[in-house]
């Protein structure tokens, strides 16, 4: 038992480790445009890594689909499609302001909202039990983290100006009022994908009737949820790229380079989500309350090292400094008092 929760407990602070750093070959993209690299990401990440995985633990998966309640795949496309958008609003931030500030606040914004939205929506009477109570307690201290990281990044944008430590991030730079919007966008549309997961379930349910393992079977919702969140993405980078012109760089020299950069960011995002599927069932009944915290508080610390080692925060004083590391222990803060909810 003690080695199981121990595997269990190494694998979420993988799922973290992955999760926190696969924005950073964002650093090292710019000869792309940014519909380039998430027209790629988007692909990998959503498409093929999803369907190989499937295919490999589970081949019989796609015979289970299609006999699986028509009612739960049509809610899990609509809530995966809703949530391209965010994820689309996601890839926005980083490249407006880089990658600690914006994987802090989408990560702060989605675990409040994701917490709360769906009691509120699903299971309203709950707001006043112990669960309730330590849910808005939860989100009421991040909403403290969020506004001091949000301060932090405003005295950033006066200090080196919008573009601030950019390197060779791909996208642009855009103010701070901009980014806030975009990370609020992608933490509603990241609930709005968590209510979806749960009125979904009966897929789950019946690939496991149907013989597949737990694993394979939660597997199934991802497949449709992320497909069906692909398709915004790659609507919108369609887009873009006949408005800027852009999909000629596609085989500008170099690209295999570029090609291999954003493979690795979709192989860190889409296996975190994996890895994490392996781990709650090896921590049994305290899955959510062990094994989402150390998850979550693993990715938003490397990604706020990565910020750090990358000179994103490097021309800013000190005392800017230090408002933005309060606001990350607020959040950790924050993120132990929603566990315990869970639990």
């Amino acid at each position: 038992m003690k080695n199981t929760l121990l595997v269990g407990s190494l694998l979420a602070i993988l799922s973290g480790l992955m999760n926190g750093s696969f924005t950073l070959p964002m650093r090292f993209l710019g000869r792309w445009e940014w519909e380039n690299v998430w027209s790629v990401f988007i692909a990998f990440s959503c498409l093929l890594l999803p369907t190989v995985i499937l295919a490999a633990i589970a081949p019989q998966s796609w015979t289970v689909l299609a006999h699986a309640p028509k009612h739960a795949i049509w809610i899990a496309i609509a809530a995966g499609f809703t949530w391209g958008f965010g994820a689309i609003m996601f890839g926005q931030s980083v490249s407006a302001i880089g990658i600690s500030l914006a994987n802090t606040l989408v990560l702060a914004i989605s675990s409040a909202l994701g917490s709360l939205l769906p009691m509120l929506l699903l299971a309203p009477r709950k707001l006043f039990s112990f669960t309730g109570k330590m849910i808005v307690a939860g989100v009421a201290i991040e909403v403290i983290g969020i506004a001091l990281c949000g301060v932090a990044g405003r005295r950033r944008e006066q200090r080196i100006g919008v573009e601030g430590e950019r390197g060779d991030l791909v996208g642009r730079a855009r103010p701070m009022s901009v980014a806030l919007l975009l990370a609020a966008g992608a933490g509603v549309l990241s609930a709005v994908f968590n209510i979806g997961f749960a009125l979904a379930k009966p897929i789950a349910e019946y690939g496991r009737n149907a013989g597949l393992s737990e694993f394979s079977s939660t597997n199934l919702i991802w497949w449709v949820m992320l497909g069906a969140g692909s398709i915004a993405n790659l609507i919108f980078c369609g887009y873009l790229m006949l408005k800027n012109r852009s999909m000629a760089k596609f085989s500008q020299p170099g690209a295999v380079r570029l090609y291999s950069l954003t493979a690795l960011m979709a192989v860190l995002w889409g296996g975190s989500i994996f890895v994490y599927g392996a781990a709650a069932p090896r921590l049994g009944p305290l899955g959510t309350s062990i094994g989402w915290p150390l998850s979550l508080a693993t990715g938003l610390l490397l990604a706020n090292a990565i910020g750090v080692g990358v000179g994103e925060w490097r021309r800013v004083s000190r005392a800017t400094r230090n408002l933005m590391y309060s606001g990350i222990l607020v959040l950790l803060v924050a993120i132990v008092v929603l566990s315990r909810a869970s639990y």
